[in-house]
């Protein structure tokens, strides 16, 4: 039997600790299933005292992460800090030069820095795995990365962040305003005491653009997404998606069109027969639509020590499987150096439509102000409804106005909306959120 797999842990927080836990319980079951045992021997974080839970054994320490990448003690460098400069970064680089096999759950470093890492990586014969980056416990980057190997992928979306889609599920099912559903998903540990990351769509868009770069080949963009976050969805906009026979998920979306790659991170109503909408929780969902296989979806529990950790489980067990010489593939699905410049998609149709509410004073000729706006910029309504808003006090001096259109452009909606500002006749900013066919 090959010789043990010598493991190195960076940040020994809630999923480093779960790694070492998971090692430690079930080492018989890995060392079957990989023809060799996996050892933890080495491991660095801040606080050399704190109680975490578990034993670290005779595990080595390191005050400097930096100098656990570079150790000789170490095949398998584990980066568990976070953060997309700084320590990571520096640390990653070194156990890639160093020779060393890298694991990281970390989706805003490979956002940042990935291509440039791959680089390195292939260049050095070792491998750079991140399947706990994106969506947690779902292997998605597998799939991806070999599974799909032969299929032409032309979208890939999902719901790619667990806090917002706990928040979205209790604000339907429980009728909750937004910010009580927030308080409640920072009890319970789900959402950060300072949330903007996850709720305005960052930590999806970070997701997006690694998914983007396996699926089509290109350079990773994370600045080239269009974002737009859940802090403005209210109970009205869940109320209405319902009567109209959706659910509003915050959607992550890349497709491939004949101008380029188009990506976006927004709130998004899904019909509710679909699989997506009865993704609940804080659980993740990824689809992949692809010529030869057609549409895949999977879904499972996207954070948590635990899932993360079995991701990350996975991927160490994916180094320690493979033997000297073997020549590993390519950290994205191709070559770092062969990665295509990515080419922004220029505004298009979409193709579900958009959903618009509109708060108006209620006067005669704003019902018929608002129509024409529409047919102005070519914009062909499916439905139109004009109602009171009950037991609202304010409800005589307003009224709310849902639109419903057939496929149209981004710039469209959004001259017809500033006409529309521009007559006066708002009385709230207007909420536009788009409806996407979904598997």
């Amino acid at each position: 039997m090959a010789e043990a797999l010598r493991v190195g842990i960076a940040g020994l927080g809630t999923v480093g600790a779960s790694v070492i836990k998971v090692v430690s319980n079930h080492g018989a079951t890995l060392k079957r299933q990989c023809g060799r045992e996996i050892a933890v021997t080495a491991v660095s974080a801040r606080d050399r005292n704190k109680d975490r839970g578990v034993s670290l054994g005779n595990a080595a320490w390191y005050d400097d992460p930096i100098d656990l990448a570079r150790s000789d003690g170490i095949d398998v460098f584990v980066e568990l800090i976070g953060g997309e400069d700084g320590p990571a970064l520096e640390s990653v680089r070194a156990a890639l030069e160093s020779g060393h096999h890298v694991v990281t759950a970390n989706k805003a470093l490979l956002a940042r820095h990935g291509v440039a890492l791959a680089e390195i990586a292939e260049q050095n014969g070792v491998l750079l795995n991140y399947e706990a980056a994106v969506a947690g416990g779902i292997p998605v980057i597998k799939a991806m990365r070999e599974s799909l190997a032969g299929n032409t992928v032309s979208r890939v979306y999902g719901i790619l962040n667990g806090t917002c889609n706990y928040i979205l599920t209790q604000m339907d099912e429980a009728n909750v305003s937004f910010d009580a559903c927030l308080s409640e998903a920072q009890r319970l540990g789900y959402a950060e005491a300072d949330p903007t990351f996850d709720i305005e769509g960052h930590d999806t868009a970070h997701k997006l653009a690694i998914l983007t770069s396996l699926a089509f080949g290109c350079q990773i963009a994370p600045d080239d997404i269009y974002m737009e976050g859940i802090s403005n969805i209210s109970l009205a906009d869940i109320r209405a998606a319902g009567e109209l026979g959706y659910k509003i998920k915050l959607l992550g979306v890349a497709q491939k069109t004949d101008s380029g790659i188009e990506q976006r991170v927004h709130p998004t109503m899904v019909p509710k027969a679909s699989v997506i909408a009865q993704v609940d929780g804080v659980v993740n969902a990824v689809a992949i639509e692809t010529d030869i296989l057609g549409e895949l979806l999977m879904s499972g529990p996207g954070a948590g020590g635990m899932a993360t950790a079995s991701a990350v489980i996975g991927d160490v067990a994916d180094i320690a499987k493979s033997r000297p010489g073997f020549q590993h593939g390519p950290v994205f699905g191709h070559p770092a150096k062969k990665l295509a410049p990515y080419v922004r998609a220029r505004m298009r149709s979409h193709e579900g439509g958009y959903f618009i509410r509109l708060t108006v004073a209620d006067r005669a000729g704003v019902f018929a102000a608002i129509a024409k706006r529409m047919a102005d910029n070519d914009i062909s309504l499916e439905s139109i409804v004009q109602r009171s808003d009950a037991g609202d006090e304010s409800a005589d001096e307003q009224k709310t106005v849902i639109l419903v259109t057939h496929e149209t452009t981004e710039s469209a909606i959004r001259q017809a909306v500033e006409g529309i500002v521009a007559d006066g006749h708002l009385m709230a900013k207007a909420q536009v959120i788009r409806i996407e066919r979904a598997g």
